[in-house]
C-alpha cells in the first residue's frame, strides 16, 4: 500500500533511504536546511556534495520546509545526526498534525545525557503524536543502497507490528529487512560499532596488518557486547545485523567516515584536522567519549573504548595506547 513518508535529512543516508521508497512506489519528501542541496535535487535530481554519481528519480521530492514534508504523512524517517535529534524533534513537534510512524535511522549517543536517540525522540515527541518508533540500522553503505547492492538491514520495536510495517515499507529485491524487539542492543550496536571502526582505520594507518585487523574486532564485539548488555539488551542481537554485521562493515570499508577517521589518526594526524578533512560528521568521535563515560558509570570494562578516548581527548599517540594494551594483565577470553 502506498504509504506518504517524510525524510528529514538530505544526507547520503537520507537520500538513499529515500530513494529507496520511491522505488518502492511511496510518496516521499526530503527535508533539508541546505537551501542550495534542496534546489539541486529539485531541478537537476542530483546531490554532488554526498552522492555525486547518482540521479534520483523526479519523484524524490525535497523541501526546506519541514512543515510541508511531514503534512499528512504515514511515517517520518529521522536522518540526522545524532547531535541534531533534539533540536529536529522539537522543531517535529511544534509541526506535526496528525500521528505518523517514527523512524529514525541515525546512529550515536546524545553528548551528556548518553540517551539513545530513541529515548530523545520518545522526550521530544509525545505518544498521542505518534504512532510508535521504530530504529532501523544495520551494515548499509548509502554508496550502495543508493546503486540497489544487496543490503541487510534491522527494523527494531518493542511492538513487531510496527517494525513490520517499516519492514514493509523498505523490502525489496535488493534491500532486505529483518525485524527485532531489542530497541536497546539495535542502538546500541549501531553506535559503538562506530568507536571500534576508529581503531581498525587506526590499526591500518600504523601500518599494521590483518592480524590486528581481526584482534579488535573480535575484541571490540565482546565488550559492545558487555556494555549492551548492561544496559539491558540481549546479547544475541550483538551477533546480529546490527551488532557483527554492522561492525564488520564499518570496519573493513573506505566507505566508513569512521575507519577513514581512524585511518587519520593512525598516521599521525590531530582530530581537528581530520573533521576539517572529512567535510561531514564522524559519529565515532562523539560517540567514544559517551561511551567512555557511560562504561565508567555501569562498572564495564571496555579497554579499546578506552584506549581511542585517549588518543581522542588525551592527546596520546595510537602506537602508544596499543603498546599499553597489549601489555595489560592476563585474561581468560571467556571473561565476561
Amino acid at each position: 500500500m502506498k504509504q506518504k513518508i517524510a525524510v528529514l535529512g538530505t544526507g547520503s543516508w537520507g537520500l538513499a533511504l529515500g530513494n529507496t521508497l520511491v522505488e518502492n512506489g511511496h510518496d516521499v519528501t526530503l527535508w533539508g536546511r541546505e537551501t542550495d542541496q534542496v534546489e539541486e535535487l529539485q531541478k537537476h535530481h542530483t546531490n554532488k556534495a554526498y552522492l555525486p554519481d547518482i540521479v534520483f528519480p523526479k519523484e524524490l521530492k525535497a523541501t526546506t520546509d519541514m512543515a510541508e514534508a511531514i503534512k499528512g504523512a504515514d511515517a517520518v524517517l529521522f536522518v540526522v545526526p545524532t547531535k541534531a535529534i533534539r533540536e529536529v524533534a522539537i522543531r517535529f513537534r511544534k509541526l506535526c498534525q496528525n500521528q505518523p510512524v517514527i523512524i529514525h535511522a541515525s546512529k550515536g549517543f546524545e553528548q551528556e545525557t548518553h540517551l539513545r536517540i530513541s529515548e530523545i525522540l520518545a522526550q521530544e515527541i509525545p505518544e498521542n503524536m505518534r504512532r510508535d518508533i521504530v530504529v532501523l540500522s544495520g551494515p548499509s553503505h548509502a554508496e550502495e543502497v543508493a546503486v540497489k547492492d544487496i543490503t541487510t538491514i534491522t527494523a527494531a520495536s518493542k511492538n513487531l507490528e510496527w517494525a513490520e510495517y517499516v519492514q514493509q515499507l523498505f523490502m525489496n529485491d535488493y534491500f532486505r529487512v529483518y525485524t527485532n524487539d531489542d530497541v536497546i542492543g539495535v542502538e546500541t550496536g549501531a553506535a559503538l560499532k562506530n568507536i571500534i571502526a576508529l581503531g581498525a582505520g587506526a590499526i591500518h594507518g600504523l601500518g599494521l596488518g590483518d592480524n590486528a585487523k581481526a584482534g579488535i574486532m573480535t575484541r571490540g564485539l565482546a565488550e559492545i557486547t558487555r556494555l549492551g548488555v548492561a544496559m539491558g539488551a540481549d546479547p544475541l542481537t550483538f551477533i546480529g545485523l546490527s551488532g557483527f554485521g554492522d561492525l564488520v562493515v564499518t570496519c573493513t570499508s573506505i566507505h566508513s567516515r569512521n575507519w577513514r577517521a581512524g585511518d587519520m589518526l593512525g598516521k599521525g594526524y590531530s582530530v581537528d584536522d581530520i573533521l576539517a578533512t572529512m567535510g561531514m560528521v564522524v559519529e565515532g568521535i562523539s560517540t567514544t567519549k559517551s561511551a567512555y563515560e557511560l562504561a565508567e558509570e555501569l562498572g564495564v570494562e571496555m579497554p579499546i573504548t578506552e584506549a581511542i578516548y585517549q588518543v581522542v581527548y588525551g592527546g596520546k599517540k595510537a602506537e602508544e595506547v596499543i603498546q599499553d594494551m597489549m601489555l595489560r594483565d592476563k585474561k581468560s577470553e571467556k571473561e565476561f
